[in-house]
């Protein structure tokens, strides 16, 4: 055991070293910090063995070690439940305190109380800062003290609250000769728990002037390839939001807008935890769904007759991305043309998606079906032949992801649109009739 008190310092969501609030905070402590990262064996158990957000965890936690390596130090890297790895910690080393940032999904929440109750009868301090989002979840309220449930109020009391003293730089970088000098320890080996050396396929993330500036122009246009591709990057924390924020603020109002969608889904999660498994609007979960599961399997494998959507599907499986334009027409096809349950949707998509993120995911879906807060109505339907012609209009997106489209093998229609939109009406009307 060393003797020396030390804090530990346990990355989560937010894998980097720069701009790190809680990092900054337990490397101005005035104690040594490890920096502790737990492969948490409650998510790992649901996952599949090449799981990719697996590997980019590994990947991201390799370069926070070759900064941490000039200083004779790394993240030691543990698997298991939390609660007991931290508690084992705490015979290994001589804690004083635990710092982390903030993690606003219900699970994480939990796991934190579990912890703090955990580490009071050690007599130690469980210290948490707001890392994740600029607005602290349960912040922007309306002047009666109830929460937002529509965008646009919410994102212009969003922007009234910027900046704010937690949208400051924190120089966690420059703090780094404060961490707990342990030399190489033996990297932890997910082989062991049975997951696949996979390679994350995670692009590097483009916030450059350019690209923001462009954001509006090129956003809807998939075959562009004109987005940030922040999303892993802000899931994990290799980037901080609060930079993130700066260039938009800058240069782009309507890439801001979608970091404050982000954002509005988590205050949604937080004061209706509920949308997990029910509808936000709970008249939504009256909708008879068909749920075929042959069709669904069909549109899981991009296999349903309609370019957009299984050009989407594809490149989900394939990738792990699927761009924003996209899974809005591939989500809406499921819930209304296929009439299959959103949450069926939902958690395919949490299965593949690189930066899935509970809340985005979970708010998004809904907002397809019509279930949700500030959802398109439920008679706003997409074609997605007339989203292709518009957003696609050469269809190079297309090709690259159907090679075989101009072929005799692509599928027929699964179900033609005009058939599949009335009798979406007719079911969603029949469910909402009494309103």
């Amino acid at each position: 055991m060393f003797s020396s008190p030390i804090v530990l310092f346990w990355f989560r969501r937010d894998l980097r070293v720069e701009d790190n609030h809680g990092l900054f905070k337990a490397l101005s402590s005035g104690y040594p910090v490890l920096p502790v990262f737990v492969f948490d064996e409650n998510i790992l158990s649901k996952l599949s063995a090449a799981d990719r957000r697996v590997a980019f965890i590994n990947e991201s936690i390799k370069q926070i070690n070759t900064r941490l390596h000039a200083f004779n130090s790394m993240v030691l890297t543990r698997f298991g439940k939390p609660e007991n790895v931290i508690k084992k910690l705490l015979t290994e080393f001589k804690v004083v305190s635990v710092y982390a940032n903030e993690d606003y999904e219900p699970y994480g929440i939990q796991r934190d109380r579990l912890i703090e109750k955990m580490l009071e009868s050690y007599g130690i301090s469980l210290q948490l800062f707001k890392d994740h989002v600029i607005a602290e979840v349960g912040s922007v309220l309306k002047p009666d003290g109830t929460p937002y449930v529509v965008f646009t109020p919410f994102s212009k009391k969003w922007k009234e609250m910027y900046p704010n003293p937690g949208s400051d730089f924190f120089d966690s970088g420059t703090l780094l000769k404060n961490v707990l000098p342990i030399g190489e320890i033996p990297a932890i080996s997910l082989q062991e728990f049975g997951f696949i050396k996979v390679n994350s396929g995670v692009q590097p993330f483009d916030i450059g002037i350019d690209r923001i500036k462009l954001y509006e122009e090129t956003r809807n246009f998939p075959a562009l390839e004109a987005t940030s591709m922040i999303g892993p990057h802000l899931r994990f924390g290799t980037i901080s939001v609060r930079a993130c924020a700066r260039q938009a603020v800058k240069y782009s109002m309507s890439w801001l807008n979608e970091l404050i969608w982000r954002e509005f889904f988590m205050h949604i999660l937080f004061h209706f935890p509920h949308v997990v498994y029910q509808a936000f609007r709970p008249e939504y979960d009256r909708i008879e769904w068909r749920n075929n599961e042959s069709e669904f399997e069909k549109w899981c494998r991009g296999e349903t007759g309609y370019p957009m959507v299984d050009a989407g599907m594809r490149q989900l499986n394939q990738t792990g991305f699927l761009h924003n334009r996209v899974r809005m027409v591939t989500a809406s096809f499921l819930c209304k043309h296929l009439l299959i349950d959103w949450r069926w949707g939902e958690a395919y998509f949490a299965e593949k998606l690189n930066d899935f993120e509970l809340s985005s995911n979970n708010g998004n879906w809904q907002w397809a079906a019509g279930s949700g807060c500030d959802a398109a109505p439920y008679f706003r339907i997409f074609n997605p032949a007339e989203q292709q012609k518009k957003f696609d209009p050469h269809g190079r997106y297309i090709q690259k992801w159907i090679p075989e489209i101009k072929s005799l093998q692509f599928p027929v229609p699964i179900v033609e649109h005009a058939f599949a939109r009335e009798r979406c009406l007719k079911t969603y009307k029949k469910a909402l009739q009494n309103l």
